[in-house]
């Protein structure tokens, strides 16, 4: 008896020393990745390929099958350049991460065994809120969440639940196959426990992790919004074409895209919803100043390359 008192009173000090706690960090092997867009498939693929065991979530069959067949269509793609001499190798590369891949049209009934959960669904705070407050109900105690969001504070997502220190922002760039960087947020309230789970996780990902504090658009998007935004202020001013503007910035300064290219690229109405979001809470910094021209371009719904007009014409 005693010696089981011992063994008692051993476990519960462990348990009490936050040194100890804060070293047993979430291992994380099975993924629930909520939203079957570009980014949500991205993750998904990603986190297969690397030998993780993951549930892709959205609203209906068909979106899931189109996100599924998009997925082994990127596989191919990515085989291909891995393993350009060996078919065989290739294909087991493909039939071993498709393996790796479920697919569900309810959240709450496959959170049950997910380590992390990672949300890639529409740039709306209600929205987010509101799925992250049910899923909060049905995930085990040490699942992880984590957002995608590229505008939205992690912070007033993560006070929807009730699991504020295992919260943070894992936000990827498209196409998430390609794009070696993602950008780790963490809030006041995120756990070094959390927050060291989410920088392995990236890690094993075969990403490159950056650490950012939650603030408007966390390290890129805060550099690259208003980059674009200025842009188009000089342009509105007539102080120089938008052509020689996209020219000088690629041959001046060594990008692969000129702004305006490159809202086009993104979509002027995502730019639009950003640039709004930041104005809105904080108006008096002038790097968030709305643009009339970027307004009446998203109003007139000239979105860039998917609606064939942005601020260049595609055919």
């Amino acid at each position: 008896m005693a010696f089981v008192t011992r063994q008692l009173l051993r476990s519960m000090s462990s348990a009490s020393d936050p040194a100890t706690a804060t070293a047993k960090k979430i291992v994380i092997k099975q993924v629930t990745v909520i939203g079957g867009g570009l980014m949500g498939s991205g993750i998904v693929q990603v986190a297969a390929a690397t030998g993780h065991t993951v549930v892709l979530v959205d609203q209906t069959e068909e979106i899931l099958k189109k996100s599924r067949k998009g997925i082994e269509d990127s596989l191919k793609r990515v085989a291909k350049k891995m393993f350009a001499d060996k078919p065989e190798a290739s294909s087991q590369f493909i039939e071993k991460t498709l393996k790796n891949i479920t697919v569900s049209t309810d959240p709450a009934s496959v959170v049950h065994s997910a380590d992390l959960v990672v949300e890639a669904i529409v740039e709306n705070l209600d929205v987010k809120n509101e799925l992250f407050n049910r899923l909060d109900k049905f995930a085990p105690e040490h699942t992880i969440f984590a957002s995608n969001t590229s505008s939205l504070p992690i912070t007033q997502i993560a006070n929807s639940t009730s699991r504020q220190d295992r919260f943070g922002g894992l936000h990827f760039f498209n196409p998430v196959p390609m794009m070696k960087l993602v950008e780790v947020i963490k809030t006041p309230m995120t756990s070094q426990k959390t927050f060291d789970s989410l920088m392995d996780f990236s890690k094993a990902l075969g990403k490159t992790p950056v650490v950012c504090q939650d603030t408007p658009g966390f390290v890129v998007n805060r550099l690259l919004v208003p980059y674009m935004l200025e842009a188009v202020r000089l342009y509105e001013k007539g102080h120089a074409s938008k052509e020689d503007i996209d020219v000088a910035m690629k041959l001046g300064a060594g990008y692969p895209m000129g702004p305006f290219e490159l809202l086009d690229y993104v979509g002027l109405d995502t730019s639009k919803f950003i640039i709004d979001g930041w104005h809105k809470g904080d108006p008096d910094n002038p790097l968030f100043a709305p643009s009339p021209l970027l307004d009446k371009l998203v109003e007139e719904k000239k979105l860039g390359r998917k609606t064939g007009e942005g601020f260049y014409k595609y055919h």
